[in-house]
C-alpha cells in the first residue's frame, strides 16, 4: 500500500539521544519526553517520504516482558504499538531484534507499506532489512547526525548502512527538546577542572596490606602510587585500600615509545576513556540509592554487567569500536568509574 511505517529500536534511539544531551547512554542519565519526540519522528519521515503513516512500533525490553507505566504511557500515544522482549537478571535485552526484524518482513510481504523507516544501528537487522527490499519495500535509516563519521551519522553499524536504500537525520533540535540530563533536587558539585592524561594510567584493585606496603617500596625506586581519594566516604561504607598496577602498554591502540603522532593519539584514546569512566560514573552516583551504592562497592572491583555495557558502548561511541577493545582501554574506562566515585564519595 502507499503508506509507510516507522520500526523504533527504543534502546538506539534512547542512548543516542541520552549521549547527545548527558554525555552518556545511561537511561537513567536522561529524561526523555517521549510524546513530542514521537510526533517529531513521525513529521519528519513524513516530510521526507510524502505518505501517511500506517503505524509507529516502538521496540523495548523489560523484565518478563511486562508493561512498565513508562511502556504503558507510549502505548497510549495514537498510532503507536509498543512490542517488548524480555530483559535478563543481568540486564541484557532478549528477542527484541527478532520481534523487530520480524514485524519488518512481516509489513512488507503482507504489502502493509510501500516505505518503512528503521531507527536502530544494529547490523543484526541487516538481513531483515534485504529480506523487506526482496518484497518490494524501500528502506530508509533515520539516525543522529555525526558529520565527523564516514557514515554520517552516531552508532550505526557499516554493515547495516549499506543494506538500506538511504539515511536521512533527526533535527537537532528535536533531540535536544525531547532529552534533557537528570539531574538531582541537590546536584552533587560538577568536576571544575579537565583530568589531565599523559601516560596510560595506573589500575587500581583491591590489595592485602603486604600488597599495599609493596607498592609503597616500589614507588621509592621510581614507581609511581596514585594519591588516596580526597573525599572521605560515606559513614558505612568499607575505605578501600589499593595497589597499583601499571597496564600493559603493548595492550595499548598505539605505542608510546614511537613518540610523535602515534603518542598523541594514544594519550588520547586514554584520555577519551577517563573522560568516559567519569561521566558515567557521575550519571550513575546521581541517580542511585544508598542500598545499591553499597553493593556495588562491596563486589569491587567488579562492575556490574549493565554498568559496564555503559561504559563500552560509550566509549566505542568516542573513540570507535576497534580501539575499545583493547584491554588496556578497558581498564582505563574501570578505573576512571572507580576513581570518580571515590571522589563523589
Amino acid at each position: 500500500m502507499d503508506q509507510q511505517a516507522i520500526f523504533i529500536d527504543a534502546g538506539f534511539l534512547l542512548a543516542v539521544g541520552g549521549m547527545q544531551t548527558a554525555g552518556t547512554s545511561l537511561r537513567s542519565a536522561s529524561i526523555v519526553n517521549f510524546e513530542p519526540l514521537i510526533e517529531g519522528i513521525l513529521k519528519c519521515t513524513e516530510d521526507f517520504s510524502g505518505l501517511p503513516t500506517l503505524r509507529t512500533y516502538w521496540y523495548d525490553a523489560s523484565r518478563d516482558a511486562l508493561f512498565t507505566d513508562q511502556h504503558k504511557r507510549i502505548g497510549m500515544i495514537s498510532g503507536v504499538k509498543v512490542r517488548l522482549g524480555r530483559m535478563s537478571v543481568d540486564g541484557v535485552q532478549k528477542g527484541v531484534d527478532l520481534k523487530l526484524g520480524l514485524d519488518l518482513v512481516g509489513v512488507a510481504r503482507n504489502k502493509a507499506a510501500s516505505t518503512v523507516f528503521l531507527l536502530s544501528g544494529d547490523d543484526d537487522l541487516a538481513e531483515a532489512v534485504e529480506a523487506a527490499q526482496d518484497f518490494g519495500v524501500k528502506v530508509v535509516l533515520v539516525g543522529l547526525e555525526n558529520t565527523s563519521h564516514r557514515l554520517g551519522v552516531t552508532s550505526v553499524a557499516e554493515h547495516l548502512a549499506l543494506r538500506v536504500d538511504s539515511i536521512i537525520t533527526l533535527p537537532v533540535e528535536l533531540v535536544e527538546k525531547c532529552f534533557t540530563k537528570q539531574v538531582k533536587a541537590a546536584p552533587l558539585a560538577p568536576v571544575t577542572s579537565s583530568v589531565p592524561v599523559v601516560s596510560p594510567a595506573p589500575v587500581l584493585e583491591p590489595a592485602s596490606p603486604a600488597a599495599a606496603i609493596a607498592a609503597t617500596v616500589s614507588a621509592e625506586h621510581g614507581g609511581a602510587v596514585r594519591p588516596k581519594p580526597s573525599a572521605s566516604p560515606r559513614p558505612g561504607l568499607p575505605a578501600p585500600v589499593y595497589r597499583v598496577q601499571r597496564p600493559e602498554t603493548a595492550d595499548l591502540v598505539y605505542s608510546s615509545a614511537t613518540g610523535g603522532a602515534g603518542a598523541a593519539h594514544e594519550e588520547s584514546a586514554v584520555g577519551a576513556a577517563c573522560e568516559v569512566g567519569y561521566a558515567v560514573a557521575e550519571s550513575w552516583y546521581n541517580n542511585t540509592t544508598q542500598g545499591l551504592l553499597r553493593e556495588l562497592v562491596a563486589d569491587r572491583p567488579f562492575l556490574p554487567q549493565e554498568i559496564d555495557r555503559v561504559l563500552l558502548k560509550d566509549c566505542a561511541q568516542r573513540i570507535g569500536e576497534q580501539k575499545t577493545d583493547y584491554q588496556g582501554i578497558r581498564r582505563e574506562l574501570r578505573r576512571a568509574f572507580w576513581e570518580r566515585l571515590d571522589q563523589l564519595n
